[in-house]
């Protein structure tokens, strides 16, 4: 059933990173305009579930990288998915 959702779940996973990358690219640009910005609650919440877009993000847009915080949470995040990634792909 998992190896038959797999294709579905890849598209879904990369779809989600993409899309918090370009939330962090917006909220840089939100930044540099002096206009009402995108929360840190909400960029890390967006994190937890694209951890691989949130730091491409960080590191094109030079955006939360001298924050403690994100330069902790999303390495976090990055293995966290990693870990679940090689238990769903890799055969018992």
């Amino acid at each position: 059933m998992v190896v038959q959702l797999l294709p579905y779940l890849e598209g879904l996973y990369g779809l989600v990173n993409i899309v918090v990358f370009l939330v962090y690219g917006y909220d840089k640009y939100l930044a540099r305009s002096s206009r009402w910005r995108i929360s840190e609650k909400k960029l890390i919440f967006g994190s937890f579930f694209g951890p691989f877009g949130a730091f491409l993000g960080m590191q094109v847009f030079r955006h939360k990288t001298q924050k403690i915080r994100f330069s902790f949470l999303i390495p976090v995040f990055m293995l966290l998915h990693a870990i679940i990634i090689i238990l769903l792909v890799v055969p018992y």
